[in-house]
Formats: structure tokens, sequence, C-alpha cells
């Protein structure tokens, strides 16, 4: 079982989606290992799952486990403000 499970809403394959995708899977890859499941939802091809979760603005980064919830919202660019966004503290990178 993963430890982490998240889910990024996006609007489109856009430029802002991509690099927000690409952001996400970087920093669970450096910073989660194998701990970690990611599912990408686009909200035009999936709107009732974003208007369940109450999404207004995309791309929003959503940590369901563990609890509590936690949300990020952005391109992701930033790694230390998305790993403290997560609660995760940086992983140290070996000698």
């Amino acid at each position: 079982m993963h430890k982490y499970r998240l889910r990024l809403y996006i609007t489109g394959r856009t430029t802002a989606s991509d690099t927000a995708i690409s952001n996400v899977r970087r920093i669970c890859e450096q910073d989660l290992g194998a701990e970690y499941e990611l599912e990408v939802i686009d909200v035009l091809e999936r709107p009732q799952l974003a208007e369940n979760e109450k999404i207004l603005a995309t791309p929003t980064l959503v940590r369901d486990l563990p609890l509590p919830a936690r949300r990020i919202i952005g391109d992701m660019s930033d790694r230390q403000k998305v790993l403290a966004g997560l609660d995760v503290a940086p992983r140290t990178p070996k000698p």
C-alpha cells in the first residue's frame, strides 16, 4: 500500500498542466520514492470529480492520505513549497 495518495487536477493538455504534472512527478520521485500513488484528473473530462472536491482553480494537488487532507494550488515549481504543503520533509541526498 502507498503511504501517500495524491490527485492532481488539471484543465486540458496545456503547457501549465504539463509543467505541473512534470513537477509533481519529479518531486514525488525525489522525495517520496515508491511510497506514493498519483492520479491526474482533467477537469474537462471529469467535471463531476472536480465539483465533488470543490476544485476552483487548476492545477490543484490534493493529498488524500495520510489524513488530514491537504491542497496546493499552482504550477508546483517550488519544490520546498510543495513539500511543505504536503507536510513532507525533503529527502537528503545520499553521498
